[in-house]
C-alpha cells in the first residue's frame, strides 16, 4: 500500500507542477528576475502551497496518527547550521541558473531531455557530493550557530 501512496503522491505533485507552470524554467527564472521582467505568477503558487501546508499542520496537530501511515514523521532537527546554509545556497544558485528545482528537473529529464538531462546529471553529482561531504566540507570548519 505504501508504494501506491508514494506513486499517487508523486503523480499529484507532478500534475501540480505542470498545471502551475513550475515545470517551465522560463516561468521560474522570470519569477526570480525581480529587477528585470518579473513574473509574479509563481508567488500565488507558493502562497497556495504554504496555505495548504498550514491547514495540513492544523489537522496533523488534532490527529493522533496520520490517515495512511503508522506514525507521524516529523523532523527533529531545528537548528540552522553550516551544512544547511551551504546546501540552501547551492540549491538556490542551481535553481536560479537552471530554472529547475528537483521535482520539475526530473520531470524535464523526460519531457525536454536536452536541458532536463543536464540538470538530472547535475542533481546526481550534487547528491554524490552530499554523501561524501566529509571530504569536501571538513567538519573542523566552524558552525554558523
Amino acid at each position: 500500500m505504501n508504494a501506491f501512496n508514494y506513486f499517487l503522491s508523486g503523480l499529484l505533485f507532478g500534475a501540480g507542477l505542470m498545471i502551475s507552470g513550475m515545470a517551465n524554467p522560463e516561468n521560474v527564472i522570470g519569477f526570480l528576475d525581480i529587477f528585470g521582467e518579473w513574473n509574479p505568477s509563481l508567488l500565488f503558487v507558493m502562497a497556495s502551497a504554504v496555505s495548504v501546508g498550514l491547514v495540513a499542520n492544523v489537522i496533523r496537530k488534532k490527529r493522533s496518527r496520520p490517515f495512511i501511515a503508522v506514525d507521524w514523521q516529523i523532523p527533529s532537527k531545528t537548528n540552522i547550521d553550516r551544512d544547511l546554509v551551504i546546501g540552501a545556497t547551492i540549491f538556490g544558485i542551481g535553481w536560479g541558473l537552471s530554472g529547475y528545482c528537483p521535482g520539475p528537473g526530473l520531470l524535464a529529464a523526460f519531457l525536454s531531455p536536452s536541458s532536463g538531462l543536464l540538470f538530472f546529471i547535475s542533481l546526481i553529482v550534487g547528491s554524490y557530493i552530499f554523501e561524501k561531504k566529509g571530504r569536501f566540507f571538513p567538519s573542523h570548519l566552524p558552525s554558523l550557530r
